[in-house]
């Protein structure tokens, strides 16, 4: 059993950061977790890019410019994970209805929130 999923003597502590259903089997985003893991890869590369054109005394706009690629990246990662969080886990959860569905919404609220503000 992971730590995550719950025990017959009730639901152990998820991870810091993790949501209250981390213990969840099927996350929306499952189907593309090896699209969503090369992309992450290529951005942890453009993260050591922009390290070394920092040591390297670069251009700042050429520095920047990298900064605004890599951004994009992250940013089409988050948008694809909203919408297989919106597609999988809220369409579940809006399927059963009052509280579960409730709360979900908000969470999903919240998160765009998030991701606008950023």
């Amino acid at each position: 059993m992971s730590e995550t999923e719950p025990s017959a003597s009730g639901p152990t502590s998820a991870p810091i950061g993790a949501a209250p259903d981390a213990g969840h089997q099927h996350h929306g985003y499952i189907s593309s977790k090896d699209g969503y893991l090369k992309r992450l890869r290529r951005i942890e590369g453009q993260a050591r890019g922009l390290q070394n054109m920092v040591a390297d005394e670069k251009y700042c706009i050429d520095i920047l410019t990298q900064v605004s690629a890599m951004t994009s990246a992250l940013e089409s990662v988050a948008l694809g994970l909203l919408n297989d969080h919106l597609n999988h886990c809220v369409v579940e959860a809006v399927a059963e209805g009052g509280a579960v569905a409730e709360a979900k919404l908000k969470e999903a609220s919240d998160a765009i929130a998030r991701l606008v503000r950023s």
